[in-house]
């Protein structure tokens, strides 16, 4: 996936919004909280998982846990170039309905997210 394609995808899902924090890095939120970033250059992608996923994922090897966040279930991927867009689009969603699903319910009724 090329890093137009990852900010394409997650600026397409609901309320999702982008914000240059950390020297260059692009966060991805929704409702003001995180659910994906990248580098500036697009090159590294760390994003919010189910745990089935991370536990598969970091145990496969194809992720490992994201620095700072592991607690909190992200993985990181070291080359977004070679993952596959369609499993790119799939963990984007999850990780933006995950931390949507923690708003709150307020939260969510402003957004126009289901409650």
């Amino acid at each position: 996936m090329t890093p137009k394609a990852f900010a394409a995808a997650a600026l397409a899902l609901p309320c999702a919004t982008m914000d240059i924090q950390w020297g260059d890095d692009r966060i991805y939120k929704v409702g003001g909280k995180m659910f994906a970033g990248t580098d500036g250059a697009g090159s590294n992608v760390s994003m919010k998982m189910s745990d089935i996923a991370f536990e598969a994922l970091t145990e496969s090897g194809r992720g490992r846990p994201a620095p700072y966040m592991a607690r909190a279930k992200w993985v990181m991927f070291d080359d977004l170039a070679v993952l596959d867009d369609d499993d790119v689009a799939d963990w984007l969603k999850t990780a933006h309905a995950l931390v949507a699903a923690k708003l709150t319910r307020k939260a969510r009724v402003e957004l126009g997210l289901p409650a």
